[in-house]
């Protein structure tokens, strides 16, 4: 995605369950050194954060607007739900390999 970025983009960074699990170094090149490259000779503004950041302002609006896109069909969603508590060490460790599609749930009880 960096090449098709305008120069002075800002892009948002969020999220890295792919590392939480490194023991070491990924496997493969270091794109570190290419990708500062691009970061300064396009000017790019990169910033972190940690989605409850922001929570308190925009939750409200969120649970409205995709509440209502789910309910009329606008949105639909996958859930990989593992079924009781003793599962949910696999389930969470399959969580962060990969392993499932959608959004890793584990159900403690039948459903009602």
């Amino acid at each position: 995605m960096l090449p098709l970025l305008n120069t002075f983009a800002r892009v948002p960074v969020c999220g890295l369950i792919a590392q939480y699990n490194a023991t070491g170094p990924a496997a493969g090149p270091n794109l570190l050194p290419a990708t500062m490259r691009e970061v300064l000779t396009k000017s790019l503004t990169l910033r972190g954060y940690i989605n409850y950041e922001f929570a308190a302002d925009h939750y409200p609006a969120f649970l409205r607007t995709v509440g209502a896109a789910i309910t009329d069909g606008r949105i639909r969603y996958r859930e990989d739900i593992t079924d009781g508590l003793e599962n949910a060490p696999t389930a969470f460790i399959g969580m962060l390999e990969g392993r499932n599609f959608g959004k890793a749930l584990v159900r403690v009880a039948p459903p009602a």
